[in-house]
C-alpha cells in the first residue's frame, strides 16, 4: 500500500512546506513492480513544495527530482553536509580574477586579444568594465582605444580592471591614476566554514531570488534596463544559489546571500543583513549553509571581494579564516 512503510510501520514524513530551503533526506515510492513498491532515497535542497502537492528535491548532482508528497514515506531534514578538510586549490590572480568573472557574467561580452570587454547597463563597475589580463594583441595605446570605442558605443563609461599582480604595469601607466574602488580578493579553505557558527536552520537555500530577496539588496537601481540586467546577472553561473533568512513577518528578509559554485570554487556575494538584526550570527550562518552546498558539489576553495575600506566585513572574514590573494581596483581611461 503507498504511504505505508516497509513492515507495516507508520510513515514518518517529518518535513512539510515550511522546510523549503533546507536539506532533507526523502524516501518514497519511486514505481510499482509486480504489485510491490520500489522505493528510491534521495538528499538535497528541498527546492519546492507546490499547492499540487508536487515535491521537488534538488540532489548534489544530476537533476532535480520531483514526485507527488503522498509517495513520501519517510522525510526528515538533515545537518549540512559534512566538509571534508582539504587544501586551496591551485590558483593564481589572473586564473581567479577570471574564474570570478563567470560568477558575475555580464550580459554583453566581447574579447579582444586576451582581454574581456563587459557590459551589463551600468550595473555595477565589475560587469561594466575592460579586464586587462593577458595580451590584448595591439599595443597599449591602440587597445585602450578600442576599449573607449567599445564602452562609447553602449553609452556608458570605460573603465579598466586593473589587477596586482596580473595586468601589465605598462596598462596600469597608460591609465589614470585615480583608483577607483579598491579591493581585496580573499580566500579560505572551503571545510571550515561549514563549521562556522550556528542558526544554519533559519537560513533557505534556492535557485532563484524571490522578490523578497531583492528587497533586501541594496545595488538595484538605476531604471529598468540597469535592474533587468541586475536579474539577469545575479542568476547567471554555473551554478547560482541564493540564501534567505526570513523574516518572522515577513517582508523583506532579514538576510540574504548568494553564492556561485563553479569546479573547486565557490564565490560568496550579494550578503547583507538588515541593521536590526547585525550582530545575531546571521551572516556567518549563511556563508555556512552556502559552503555546504558548495563542498556537496565538489568545491574546497572560497573566494569573494571586499572593498578596501569595508572594515567591518575584512573583520568578519578575518574570522573566518580568509586571508588576501590579491587587489584590484578600477581606472578610467586617460582623458584626451
Amino acid at each position: 500500500m503507498i504511504g505505508e512503510a516497509p513492515g507495516g510501520g507508520r510513515p514518518e514524513v517529518r518535513i512539510d512546506r515550511s522546510d523549503v530551503g533546507r536539506r532533507v533526506s526523502v524516501r518514497r515510492v519511486s514505481e510499482v513492480v509486480a504489485g510491490r513498491p520500489v522505493y528510491r532515497d534521495v538528499i538535497g535542497v528541498l527546492a519546492s513544495w507546490d499547492d499540487a502537492c508536487q515535491v521537488t528535491v534538488i540532489p548534489r548532482a544530476g537533476e532535480p527530482v520531483s514526485f507527488p508528497a503522498e509517495l513520501m514515506i519517510a522525510a526528515k531534514t538533515v545537518p549540512l553536509f559534512p566538509a571534508r578538510r582539504a587544501p586551496l586549490p591551485e590558483t593564481d590572480p589572473t586564473a581567479l580574477q577570471r574564474v570570478a568573472t563567470r560568477a558575475w557574467p555580464a550580459r554583453d561580452q566581447a574579447r579582444l586579444g586576451d582581454w574581456l570587454l563587459r557590459a551589463s547597463a551600468g550595473f555595477t563597475s565589475r560587469a561594466n568594465s575592460c579586464q586587462a589580463l593577458g595580451d590584448p594583441g595591439l599595443p597599449v595605446p591602440e587597445a585602450l582605444a578600442a576599449v573607449g570605442e567599445w564602452y562609447a558605443e553602449r553609452g556608458l563609461p570605460a573603465l579598466v580592471e586593473v589587477t596586482f599582480p596580473g595586468t601589465d604595469p605598462a596598462v596600469a601607466a597608460a591609465l589614470d591614476p585615480e583608483r577607483l574602488t579598491p579591493a581585496k580578493v580573499l580566500t579560505a579553505p572551503l571545510a571550515p566554514l561549514v563549521r562556522a557558527g550556528s542558526g544554519h536552520e533559519r537560513v533557505r537555500l534556492s535557485r532563484t531570488a524571490s522578490e523578497s530577496w531583492f528587497e533586501r539588496y541594496h545595488r538595484v537601481g538605476g531604471g529598468p534596463e540597469a535592474e533587468a540586467a541586475a536579474r539577469e546577472l545575479l542568476h547567471g553561473g554555473p551554478s547560482v544559489w541564493f540564501a534567505t533568512v526570513p523574516a518572522p513577518g515577513g517582508g523583506a528578509p532579514l538576510a540574504i546571500g548568494r553564492c556561485v559554485v563553479d569546479g573547486p570554487w565557490v564565490h560568496f556575494g550579494a550578503l547583507e543583513t538588515a541593521p536590526e538584526a547585525r550582530r545575531q550570527g546571521l551572516a556567518t550562518a549563511m556563508t555556512a549553509v552556502l559552503a555546504a552546498r558548495a563542498a556537496e558539489e565538489g568545491a574546497t576553495g572560497a573566494y569573494l571581494q571586499v572593498e578596501e575600506d569595508n572594515t567591518a566585513a575584512l573583520a568578519l572574514y578575518g574570522r573566518l579564516g580568509f586571508t588576501t590573494s590579491h587587489t584590484y581596483h578600477y581606472a578610467r581611461l586617460p582623458q584626451r
